[in-house]
């Protein structure tokens, strides 16, 4: 760093690597862009190694790019000897040394560093001018304009909503294809003969950082491969992985984006149609619009090989459901993170860090998270998700897990799809009912049943699969709370018209699988 006197020191966060921003559009005499990798960000939770490996790599070249257009950037490395561990002591360290220097700020996305930022300032009489990131198509009080009260908060309606105000996919003030939505058209299992394409890897040599993470003591989980990282670390790549999977895979895209599939039988099972990207939406290196934009121009170009139907999914995702969680976040933060309205309290199965278990459906969805970071949103919803919520996991664990393992997990968009619609612990805040499902719904979308130690069709017994007696437990122990709910109504249907010794037999197996969760 020179002797200049800067004016103004501009942080820019880990996840706010946004080249469009205003920020970057000119150049500023006497404005010192400040990025930091900090120990507080590897330790709040246990991460993916390929998680922190990747942050890491995509903030050093988001630096070299910068440096290279001529900005002047101070880079404090993880190990390097003035690097404290904290933003804010860091950022306290630099305003020392610029006493007449503004500080500015991009607004967080997350809660917490948003409470530290603002804590520190207010306690040491210092003014942070906010920025916005400039990257999401709303603002964080979306939600408050759109409607009218919390009983009312529907991703459909704000979907719809979004859609109109953007045009896409509009013909006129009407949906294109005559639907909002094609979901009856996008459940569809995974064909044994379908060819799935090779994933667009990178492989990006960061064993660098891999040795500083080894030497200064940072625990992480998962499995790495620091001299071919797959995951884009810069705009570049993220555009290519974007055109990829507009050429690829949007063709089957929405048809099969909840199916899930073998390794044996799908080369490229873990993959699949899905697109990869929200690494590089969550750090910004990509924008929503600018993916939704280049999704539609491919549709319209190749409309005899895309159906609208794999368009829409996709487009939901982005513009509807990532944004719809941000605004839940928001909305409801802090207290949302302390949400456990089901009272659950177990702990986490020790599977869930290393995949020794018998259930196979588990075992591929745990243990394809351990090797890429990344699990496709039914993996995650209805396999660990499904399954930690009928076995009672307290929430902090689960949301923990998630929050560390993959590489997306930020907790503005993790917390929602954790804590919310997938645990239920907000009370039906996101979502109209638990999402709780017994085998069936596993056999019907994957292939995992097929080679599992135990029977998906059956309830009790030795080998019987533990969704089944463990959804039938999650419905008799939830009956209080779930009875009224009228999306709840034909599963409490059948359970009540099942004998008293077949109810009592589901029970007991269910308990058996409670009490002996580690050795399923």
């Amino acid at each position: 760093m020179t002797n200049k006197r800067y004016q103004t020191l501009r942080l820019i966060l880990g996840d706010q690597l946004n080249a469009s921003h205003s920020w970057f559009q000119h150049q500023q005499k006497d404005v010192l862009y400040v990025m930091m990798e900090v120990a507080q960000e590897t330790n709040y939770v246990r991460h993916h190694r390929q998680k922190v490996l990747a942050f890491f790599a995509a903030m050093r070249n988001f630096a070299k790019a910068l440096t290279s257009k001529g900005f002047d950037v101070h880079y404090l490395r993880l190990d390097d000897e003035q690097n404290t561990g904290s933003i804010t002591d860091n950022l306290a360290a630099l305003l020392a040394r610029y006493p007449d220097a503004q500080l500015q700020c991009q607004l967080p996305d997350e809660y917490r560093l948003d409470h530290q930022l603002r804590s520190w300032a207010g306690a040491e009489n210092i003014t942070i001018e906010w920025f916005d990131s400039e990257h999401f198509l709303t603002q964080r009080n979306c939600l408050d304009k759109i409607f009218k009260s919390d009983d009312s908060l529907l991703m459909e309606t704000f979907y719809r909503h979004m859609r109109r105000r953007l045009g896409i996919l509009m013909d006129g003030d009407k949906p294109l294809g005559g639907k909002w939505n094609f979901d009856a058209d996008n459940r569809k299992k995974l064909p044994k003969n379908v060819t799935v394409p090779e994933p667009l890897c990178f492989a990006n040599d960061v064993s660098d950082i891999d040795t500083m993470l080894s030497n200064c003591g940072i625990a992480t989980l998962g499995n790495a491969q620091p001299q071919r990282l797959l995951w884009p670390t810069s705009r570049a790549q993220a555009r290519q992985l974007l055109s990829y999977f507009c050429q690829h895979l949007l063709p089957y895209f929405g048809t099969y984006q909840d199916a899930m599939a073998l390794p044996e039988q799908h080369q490229h099972a873990w993959s699949l149609f899905h697109s990869r990207l929200s690494f590089a939406l969550n750090s910004k290196m990509l924008s929503p619009l600018e993916v939704v934009t280049n999704v539609v121009e491919h549709w319209q170009q190749r409309p005899d090989e895309i159906e609208l139907n794999q368009v829409e999914g996709f487009v939901r995702q982005i513009i509807g459901w990532r944004e719809y969680v941000r605004g839940i976040y928001w909305r409801f933060m802090p207290n949302y993170k302390n949400q456990n309205q089901l009272q659950h309290q177990r702990d986490l199965p020790g599977f869930y860090w290393d995949a020794d278990t018998h259930m196979n459906c588990v075992r591929q969805a745990v243990q394809q998270s351990l090797d890429y970071a990344y699990a496709h949103h039914i993996q995650r919803l209805m396999i660990t998700g499904n399954f930690a919520l009928l076995a009672g996991v307290n929430p902090d664990h689960v949301d923990a897990w998630y929050l560390g393992i993959y590489i997306d997990a930020i907790e503005w968009v993790e917390l929602p799809n954790t804590r919310g619609m997938s645990q239920y612990a907000d009370g039906g805040i996101l979502a109209t009912k638990p999402y709780v499902a017994s085998a069936n719904y596993v056999h019907k979308m994957s292939h995992y049943c097929s080679d599992c130690y135990y029977q998906h069709n059956q309830k009790t017994g030795d080998k019987a699969c533990p969704f089944n007696s463990l959804y039938w437990h999650f419905i008799d122990r939830h009956q209080q709370a779930f009875a009224q709910n009228q999306r709840m109504s034909m599963m409490y249907s059948v359970w009540h018209k099942k004998t008293p010794s077949e109810r009592e037999q589901i029970l007991q197996q269910a308990q058996r699988y409670l009490d002996n969760m580690n050795t399923l």
